[in-house]
């Protein structure tokens, strides 16, 4: 099991922490994501995911992963 952590700028909101579960959520190999809003920490686990997807779909939820 692969468990990596991503700081996302831009969630100010419920909707905004659905929006980054879902599009993360649906990357391959991810199997559970929970945002922590107040943080903008996104912990991801699954087997085989890859960074570059998991950017891609926080970018298409709207957000950034910044550093």
């Amino acid at each position: 099991m692969t468990e990596r952590t991503y700081t996302v700028q831009g969630m100010t909101c419920e909707h905004c922490v659905a929006s980054v579960s879902e599009e993360v959520g649906d990357v391959a190999g991810v199997s559970t994501v929970d945002v922590d809003l107040p943080s903008g920490k996104v912990l991801v686990r699954g087997e085989g995911f890859a960074d570059d997807a998991v950017r891609a779909a926080v970018d298409e939820a709207g957000y950034e992963v910044v550093g």
